[in-house]
């Protein structure tokens, strides 16, 4: 599978990492308005993930690392990338602004054959995530929205849970801060995200209630969710309060998800009862961890916790994406 990566921020350029030395899936072009040489320094050098382990360099208008040569452009525009001549079976649209049917089918439009979003994209977009709905597939979806990481996390959560029938559900997302955030106070239209990003626990608006609500039509009305930015580079904590139809127990309910995890679940959702910190779950390839230390019930109210890396978890549901494709076309 030939793909380009649009977009090298710190999705496109972790899926870079990730994807370069795949074994069946080849990286032959990306595209960005940075310069190329400012490129390669951020590929090479991660203030998370830490520095990539073979030379990256220069050669040309390429980006050369395992001795592959891959192409770099710098539009701003889809339609001028020259998807069909580098025959491109998959553009990975990282950019975060194609991603209504129209924008992404630019990319379409410019000769590659499908496009991943890198995110919850318009209404007009199927949204489809790997572990939970991965079969409604079919040959005719050019593009596909596999959600954000708060919804591949969360989803699995609730699905599970809605075995022994939710009546409500309140979701508060932990998430370390992002690039929409300021590093310093400044102006923003989000007065909030103008804010001090490591400085402060910042709340922020989001849009999860709606993507979840596509996703379990059933539960219309019961979710509500919210987000609270907190001073940390990478990682994030979901915190699932729910009121169910019947009383349960704590070790009832981590049953039900060890069991999930260790069946229809694996690579996609985790169990741990290890005294786990944010830290601890970054790099982690799953959607969701569930910390069962962190399980209380009173009556039919229950609390769950569940982990998740924001970034590694979420590109590693994209390149899953990547190999279902491979694997069907």
């Amino acid at each position: 599978m030939r793909i380009a990566i649009n977009g090298m921020g710190r999705i496109g350029r972790l899926l870079f990492r990730r994807l370069i030395a795949h074994e069946n899936i080849e990286v032959v072009a990306v595209n960005d308005t940075m310069p190329i040489d400012n490129l390669a320094y951020l590929l090479k050098y991660d203030s998370i993930y830490g520095t990539f382990e073979k030379e990256i360099c220069i050669e040309n208008d390429c980006i050369k690392v395992y001795n592959k040569k891959i192409a770099v452009f710098q539009s701003a525009d889809p339609l001028q990338l020259p998807w069909k001549k580098l025959n491109i079976d998959v553009v990975l649209e990282c950019t975060g602004s194609f991603t209504s049917g129209a924008g992404a089918t630019k990319h379409v439009e410019a000769g590659a054959k499908k496009v991943l979003l890198s995110t919850t994209g318009a209404e007009d977009i199927p949204l489809l995530i790997y572990g939970f709905n991965q079969t409604r597939l079919t040959p005719e979806t050019n593009i596909i929205s596999p959600g954000g990481c708060m919804t591949n996390c969360c989803i699995h959560v609730l699905y599970i849970l809605n075995s022994i029938s939710i009546k409500s559900a309140h979701i508060n997302i932990l998430h370390s801060y992002t690039s929409r955030q300021e590093l310093v106070d400044a102006p923003n239209k989000n007065f909030r995200r103008g804010r001090a990003a490591a400085e402060s626990i910042i709340p922020v608006e989001i849009d999860l209630q709606k993507s979840l609500e596509r996703l379990m039509p059933g539960m219309q009305n019961k979710i509500a969710a919210s987000s609270i930015r907190v001073p940390v580079a990478n990682g994030a904590m979901a915190i699932f309060t729910i009121q169910l139809n019947d009383e349960v127990s704590a070790v009832h309910i981590n049953t039900i998800f060890q069991k999930a995890a260790g069946n229809s679940y694996t690579n996609i959702l985790d169990y741990t009862e290890e005294p786990l910190v944010s830290l601890d779950i970054k790099g982690n390839t799953n959607s969701c961890i569930i910390d069962g230390t962190q399980t209380s019930v009173m009556g039919n109210h229950i609390k769950v916790v569940a982990w998740f890396d924001n970034e590694y978890g979420f590109t590693g549901r994209m390149i899953d994406w990547l190999e279902l494709l491979n694997k069907t076309n």
